[in-house]
């Protein structure tokens, strides 16, 4: 019995979402990654601070430090979380796709799911650019550390940026 043009529709139809999913997937993979990694980075820093006597002119450049890690990892986790808001949108829209084979569902419903995936993730993608420019915060102020030691002096330690 040969598949009807009207089905294989319903299934590309749903593929075509599980593809985004596993995309999303795919991209959560990398941006747990990189939260681990700043939380690990948060504990190094302030297992150092501790570490320090008080007074000790490295502890201002940790704690700045930990302010653009710690901004980092807030711009990260939003990202994982839009990443995964927009995995839910696409699984939405395969079950809709696939469940107007068999319930009346409105035609096209399935393209509000779609575009609420596709806009969370370029949100997403706004916030990894912004865990960009925070990663160079964090490395300028290794950077100014490194050229105050040369002078005997830690050099100024305030961050560049240290919003949220």
């Amino acid at each position: 019995m040969p598949v009807q043009p009207d089905a294989i529709q319903r299934i590309a139809a749903a593929v075509t979402p599980a593809v985004m999913v596993s995309a999303c997937a795919l991209i959560a993979l990398g941006l747990d990654n990189q939260v681990s990694r700043m939380a690990m980075r948060l504990r190094e820093l302030a297992r150092e601070h501790r570490a320090l006597p008080a007074g000790h002119p490295r502890r201002a450049l940790l704690h700045s430090e930990v302010i653009a890690f710690d901004s980092r990892h807030q711009i990260l986790t939003r990202a994982l979380q839009l990443d995964y808001g927009a995995l839910l949108a696409f699984i939405f829209t395969s079950l809709v796709e696939l469940a107007s084979g068999l319930l009346p569902v409105a035609r096209g419903l399935a393209i509000l799911p779609f575009g609420a995936g596709v806009v969370l993730l370029c949100g997403m993608s706004v916030y990894v650019m912004r865990s960009l420019h925070q990663a160079r915060v964090a490395l300028l102020l290794e950077c100014r550390e490194m050229e105050g030691a040369g002078r005997g002096s830690i050099p100024e330690t305030r961050p560049l940026h240290a919003g949220r």
